[in-house]
């Protein structure tokens, strides 16, 4: 089958490699109708993430399901399916907390790769969501979205509580960030503070829900927020990208007694512990647990209250996945969809 398989930083292609077959009785193997680039792919595109030799890419997915194991009993051959980036046995006492993403069997979709024509999906029914009626493809694009970054913005604003009579400010205009201003905005946030510099991405954070743009950075985005906020600073904060001065960001930017929901995968973040004590805010955040928000989402995407799909900027054939890597890495995309 045709897979995306990186080889060093700025190396992608697509190449021939052996299709995945049943490994354990609780697998599925989808034949993927849709996925794409993730900004969590570029650190090792960038060469800030260090490869071990050829590694096949991917870990988000909408697809069919082609083959099940003998042990999987909700998922059937024919379904058409969205699954999260963390496969989770949804059974055990830490998914059943509702953090499947840190499920004591779980197995991160990358390390699995789904930039892929098939996909092995482990622990199927845990992870699988299957969807009641034929989508279209506008809505398949929303689904697509629900596998990561739909559902780590939703997580992101969940774990910021964010809600009615509530300022939400979001650091990073990625596809992330992006969809946690929708998140917000369906969660009742009173007002939503995007912080972007990009004027196509402010656009679609306003038409995402956004009722404020903040360009600075740094101390001068946390003093304009607290300017936005008669000196309070935000009630909840949404952390979408990674960085020391992202984190830092958003934690200025928080009020005392506010909450930082932080998704941005950290690279080289450290936290002073004494300016940590005297700010006062709670942290919550980490790898998403898509798969609780998954029957929401999909409900809301199916009868038309939300459209995160549009937050693909970029639609190429998987033969062309190379070039959307570097339209993503050069900001000339925001999200990178790539056909089958």
């Amino acid at each position: 089958m045709r897979a995306v398989v990186m080889h060093a930083p700025g190396d992608v292609r697509v190449e021939e490699i052996v299709a995945p077959v049943i490994v354990e009785p609780t697998d599925a193997i989808i034949r993927v109708t849709a996925t794409c680039v993730c900004g969590s792919d570029l650190w090792p595109y960038r060469g800030i993430e260090e490869l071990n030799g050829p590694t096949p890419m991917g870990h988000e997915y909408v697809g069919v399901v082609e083959q099940v194991g003998p042990e999987v009993k909700d998922i059937e051959v024919g379904d058409f399916v969205v699954g999260s980036f963390v496969a989770s046995d949804n059974t055990c006492e830490i998914c059943e907390a509702g953090f499947q993403s840190r499920c004591i069997h779980q197995v991160m979709m990358g390390s699995v790769g789904t930039q892929s024509e098939y996909a092995r999906i482990p622990l199927a029914d845990g992870t699988l969501v299957p969807v009641r009626g034929e989508p279209t493809e506008r809505k398949a694009r929303s689904l697509l979205a629900a596998s990561d970054v739909l559902g780590t913005g939703w997580f992101a604003a969940v774990a910021a509580e964010a809600g009615p009579g509530k300022t939400v400010a979001v650091v990073g205009d990625g596809a992330v960030g992006l969809l946690a201003i929708l998140a917000a905005r369906q969660l009742g946030a009173e007002r939503i503070i995007a912080m972007s510099r990009h004027a196509d991405r402010q656009a679609l954070a306003t038409q995402f829900g956004a009722t404020d743009i903040v360009e600075e950075r740094g101390d001068a985005g946390i003093a304009k927020i607290k300017e936005l906020t008669g000196g309070y600073g935000a009630h909840s904060t949404v952390e979408a990208v990674g960085t020391q001065e992202s984190m830092m960001q958003a934690i200025g930017a928080t009020r005392p007694g506010g909450h930082v929901g932080y998704v941005g995968v950290s690279h080289g973040v450290e936290l002073d512990g004494m300016n940590l004590f005297f700010a006062t805010v709670s942290l919550l955040g980490g790898p998403a647990p898509v798969r609780r928000f998954l029957p929401e989402l999909i409900e809301l995407i199916m009868t038309d209250q939300i459209d995160p799909g549009i937050v693909f900027d970029l639609t190429l054939p998987l033969e062309d996945a190379a070039a959307g890597y570097q339209a993503m890495d050069e900001r000339r995309a925001t999200k990178v969809l790539l056909t089958l």
